[in-house]
């Protein structure tokens, strides 16, 4: 999806999963761990880089729902709304990340407050698409999602792997 004359502004991986379940608060003394978690569905892991802005959102949105991914009972990829299955998504810096020497480094990565604004964009808009779809309102289809700048505890459960990198 990205030019390859220009450098990419956002980068998504998705992965399929049977069962994930994603920490979203730590314990702590006076409280459990919080976690989230869904059922069948696909896995978004989201990366802003320097440059993005909220114009990529809707066509990361759109191109996301709409990939045709997710194998059906009878062997047919349809879209991840049109199975329907519901969705995790992971904010994911690391996705940024470039080799140099023996060490990643992270230097395109957006701004981190500029990163959690599209990340809350993103996760917006995914719901709203979400909430006006019939199949998956009927469905009972979810989405859960991280926290941005956060370390998290992620469980999955794999029908695969079944893994995808798109560039934005």
């Amino acid at each position: 999806m990205a030019d390859c004359s220009q450098a990419p502004v956002a980068r998504a991986v998705l992965q399929q999963c049977l069962y994930a379940r994603l920490q979203v608060k730590p314990p702590e003394s006076d409280s459990e761990a919080e976690w989230v978690e869904i059922q069948r569905g696909l896995i978004i892991y989201v990366c802003f880089f320097r440059g993005a802005n909220e114009e990529i959102v809707p066509k990361m949105v759109n191109t996301l729902l709409n990939v045709k991914l997710s194998e059906t009972e009878d062997g047919k990829y349809v879209s991840i709304v049109d199975l329907p299955g519901s969705i995790l998504i992971i904010p994911q810096a690391t996705l940024g990340g470039k080799l140099k020497g023996r060490r990643m480094q992270y230097h395109s990565n957006i701004e981190k407050d500029i990163g959690m604004e599209l990340y809350s964009q993103f996760v917006t808009l995914c719901e709203e698409e979400l909430a006006t779809n019939v199949r998956c309102a009927e469905a009972g289809v979810v989405l859960k999602h991280g926290t941005y700048g956060n370390r998290q505890v992620l469980k999955v459960d794999t029908n695969g792997p079944f893994t995808h990198m798109i560039e934005f």
